[in-house]
C-alpha cells in the first residue's frame, strides 16, 4: 500500500476502531501488511473485534476504491491475522517493534 491508498487506509482503520470501541495505541501500514497496537473493550472477543475491522474497514476501501472490489474475488485483505498479547513482553517494546 502506498501514496493516497495507505493514508486512507491508516485513516479508515483509525475511524473503524472509534465506531467499534477499540482503543487504537499505535499503528503502522506497510506496503503489504499492517501492524496493530490496541485494546479491545474486555465483551469483546478478538476474533470479533479483527472480523469488524477487517470487515468494515473493507467496505470503505471498495467504496473509495471501486477497482479493489473486483480484484481478489472482493477480499481486500488476507483471511488470517496474527495476534500476541502484552503479557510477555512489555508495552514499549509493542510500540518499537510498530514504529521500526
Amino acid at each position: 500500500m502506498y501514496g493516497s491508498l495507505r493514508t486512507d487506509v491508516r485513516d479508515i482503520l483509525k475511524k473503524v476502531c472509534d465506531i467499534e470501541g477499540i482503543q487504537l495505541i499505535e499503528g503502522a501500514v506497510c506496503a503489504d501488511h499492517v501492524h496493530i497496537y490496541m485494546a479491545i473493550p474486555p465483551k469483546m472477543s478478538i476474533s470479533t473485534a479483527m472480523s469488524k475491522l477487517k470487515g468494515k474497514s473493507a467496505l470503505m476501501i471498495f467504496d473509495k476504491y471501486p477497482r479493489y472490489r473486483d480484484k481478489n474475488g472482493r477480499h481486500f485483505w488476507a483471511r488470517g491475522y496474527y495476534v500476541e498479547t502484552i503479557g510477555q513482553v512489555n508495552e514499549e517494546t509493542i510500540k518499537n517493534y510498530i514504529k521500526e
